[in-house]
């Protein structure tokens, strides 16, 4: 690989920062260019060729309403004594500023001699080439696994199998926040053992 193609993608990696959805601005990004991150999505690798990641994507009113469902099901499902208005109320507006939402799962295949963790791997290798995609095309994205994001309610509500997992809810748009600097929190020499 040529040096600066390297360098190029290093950028791209090192430069990837979530952005919450509250900090987004509701520009709108064309349904194409969503397209697009999801076409890289389908270049993770996979054993097996499994391909088991599979996405649901809103936008523009069905964003909307997939917020109010979303807040519904935290509601109905959620312990009474639990509930609380403000968790409810975050869940029905967290949408409000995004352009896109791509809700991402682990469609379980068929072939169980695949362990489900490489299954999950690769799901995740999907969502990964879509945030450093984002990244490329001055995107702010957020992959969120908080609300109703790994209940039973959400599998139902959108489907899915006994063995299919919700991996994250993926928030697309832009922001007019500087991008925070990055850093790591263990040096890399501790978490390499070169034998």
């Amino acid at each position: 690989m040529p040096t600066i193609q390297f360098e190029q993608i290093t950028d791209i990696i090192k430069n990837r920062r979530s952005v919450s959805w509250s900090k987004m601005n509701g520009r709108i990004i064309p349904d194409e260019t969503v397209n697009r991150l999801l076409a890289l999505a389908d270049w993770a690798p996979t054993h097996g060729r499994t391909e088991p990641w599979r996405f649901f994507v809103y936008g523009g009113e069905a964003l909307k309403q997939f917020g109010k469902a979303h807040a519904d099901l935290y509601w109905q499902h959620t312990d009474e004594e639990k509930r609380q208005q403000a968790a409810y109320d975050k869940l029905l507006h967290n949408v409000d500023k995004a352009s896109h939402l791509v809700i991402a799962v682990m469609k379980r295949g068929e072939n169980l001699k695949i362990p489900q963790i490489e299954e999950i791997a690769a799901a995740s290798a999907a969502i990964q080439n879509i945030l450093l995609g984002a990244t490329a095309l001055g995107i702010s994205s957020f992959w969120s696994t908080g609300g109703m994001t790994h209940s039973q309610a959400l599998k139902d509500y959108l489907q899915l199998g006994k063995e299919d997992i919700v991996m994250g809810l993926i928030f697309l748009g832009h922001t007019d926040e500087p991008a925070k600097e990055g850093f790591r929190n263990i040096s890399i020499n501790e978490k390499v053992k070169w034998l």
